[in-house]
């Protein structure tokens, strides 16, 4: 009997080791999912609340909401100096459009606009504190584990005023696709916050002057697991690449807007990000530096 309880109380520990040994994939996790602050009142113009595009996309499984905490951060530390002995470098090329998703370029969508308390900006995209407060949740269909993070998109209200936002969030289930959930400070700009829901047509754009793309590493990254994010991107990312010496491998995309090399492939290798147009860009010389970000000097082409 006593040998049986100290071999489980061995066995205990032994997975506590283990577990404590394994990457924290969600050091850097960022605030919950938009709150939609009014959710069931009826449309200003007293249609139902879902909404469909007015040019629908081909069908596709529309991807369910992550069943894994959403990532929460507390704080985001400024973005690295490049250094003056860099070696990146960045090679921009051209290839066939990547497989369409639920927001596609020239297309108009219809939906409702509602409201949530945006905070400093920080949202389930994990981009960080916005420099403005012209943002918005995209709800969980058309958010689509993150592709739409960082999409710039131009909401038009049936009054027939309209502003240009960035997805920064998700919001979840009461939000119907088609539904976005603009930052109160958005909102304000269409119509009076008391109004509630808002009929609305939005568009994907492709905006000027932003700069240039930056990556950053996941909390945790190292040559052996990494996590990495494009921020500053003027389209949506379609596509994320890491070069394995011989070739290019695409890592999976997670719901919280890093794509991830579980065994380190690729790891503080050349990286290669293709927009929904199909551009790709090639940046180099960065190393693995932990939720520090790294400024590159490329940018997506303006459509």
């Amino acid at each position: 009997m006593l040998g049986a309880t100290v071999a489980l109380a061995a066995t205990g520990v032994l997975a506590y080791v283990i577990m404590a040994l394994l990457p924290r994939h969600q050091d850097d996790a960022g605030p919950a999912s938009a709150k939609t602050l009014v959710t069931n009142q009826p449309e200003a113009d007293g249609t139902a609340g879902t909404a469909s595009p007015i040019a629908t996309p081909s069908p596709s499984a529309s991807p369910s909401a992550s069943s894994s905490a959403t990532p929460k951060t507390t704080a985001h530390p400024k973005a690295a100096k490049p250094s003056p002995k860099s070696t990146q470098q960045s090679t921009r090329g051209s290839t066939t459009p990547p497989s369409a998703g639920r927001i596609r370029p020239d297309t108009s969508y219809q939906g409702v606009a509602t409201a949530y308390k945006a905070g400093v900006g920080d949202g389930a995209c994990l981009l960080g504190p916005s420099p403005d407060l012209m943002i918005a949740a995209m709800n969980t269909a058309d958010y689509e584990t993150s592709r739409a993070c960082g999409a710039y998109v131009l909401v038009r209200a049936a009054n027939g005023k309209s502003i240009t936002v960035r997805i920064t969030n998700e919001c979840p289930l009461p939000c119907a696709p088609g539904q976005i959930d603009l930052s109160e400070q958005a909102f304000a700009k269409l119509a009076d916050l008391k109004v509630g829901r808002l009929p609305i047509t939005w568009s994907l754009v492709s905006p000027g002057s932003v700069g240039t793309m930056s990556i950053r590493y996941k909390t945790g990254s190292s040559a052996y697991w990494c996590g990495i994010q494009v921020i500053g991107h003027r389209n949506p990312v379609a596509r994320l690449e890491v070069s394995t010496g011989g070739g290019w491998r695409q890592l999976p995309r997670t719901s919280f807007n890093y794509f991830i090399s579980a065994d380190g492939t690729g790891c503080g290798k050349a990286i290669r990000v293709t927009d929904i147009y199909g551009e790709q860009l090639t940046v180099s010389g960065l190393a693995v530096l932990p939720n520090v970000v790294q400024p590159t000097r490329v940018q997506f082409s303006r459509h």
